[in-house]
């Protein structure tokens, strides 16, 4: 097996009364070698059941996206 150099996950969630949120938009990362990055913001509701349970299949299909890891 092919071994893989230590990685960075960028992760935050909060929640908020269904209804609340107007706008979500992209976060902007400032990167060792001084560019920026973008990471996408997903938005899941429902309840705390269907949440978790989108969760699970969000983050599955993510590292579906990179087999190599």
């Amino acid at each position: 097996m092919k071994l893989m150099a230590n990685l960075t996950l960028i992760y935050g969630l909060r929640l908020l009364p269904e209804g609340e949120v107007a706008q979500v938009q992209d976060a902007t990362l400032k990167l060792a070698n001084g560019q920026e990055a973008h990471v996408t913001m997903h938005v899941l509701e429902g309840s705390r059941e269907e949440i978790e349970g989108q969760l699970r299949m969000s983050i599955d299909a993510f590292f579906d996206f990179y087999p190599e890891i």
